[in-house]
């Protein structure tokens, strides 16, 4: 059996993706990330109910704002405002999670945090959108 050489890097068969991810999504990837460390800490039975709810929630917005990056403008904006109202959900879920002790408070107070950055750039991100076909617009009449 052959040695493979992990020191030379032309000889790594992984290579990165082709581009850079949005902040967004990289923060999106962080919060998932954190969040399964603390869904394997849950009773299953919970794990496999509101975790599995939250986890669900995690992925559909992750899917949805990589999506989003590729888009048009406008189709961008729709993707946009169907992901917010779901990252509130998410938060509600999370919280839910936290009253029912599911979630340490520290815990819950990093990945809340987290939450709150990312629901800032997903609105600032539609925001941007808008403004900048708003001003297409009327130069187009």
């Amino acid at each position: 059996m052959g040695q493979l050489n992990f020191h030379n890097k032309n000889t790594n068969p992984i290579k990165p993706p082709p581009r850079e991810l949005p902040v967004v999504i990289q923060k999106e990837k962080e919060a998932y990330q954190f969040w399964q460390i603390l869904c394997r800490d849950m009773p299953k039975a919970e794990r496999f109910s509101l975790g599995q709810k939250i986890s669900q929630l995690f992925i559909q917005i992750l899917e949805y704002t990589f999506t989003a990056s590729y888009l048009p403008v406008e189709k961008k904006i729709i993707l946009l405002e169907k992901i917010i109202p779901r990252h509130d959900v998410l938060k509600f879920f999370i919280q839910v999670a936290w009253e029912n002790k599911l979630i340490p408070t520290e815990k819950y107070i990093k990945l809340s945090q987290l939450l709150e950055e990312i629901g800032r750039q997903l609105g600032g991100w539609r925001n941007g959108l808008i403004k900048k076909t708003e001003k297409k617009t009327p130069a187009q009449k």
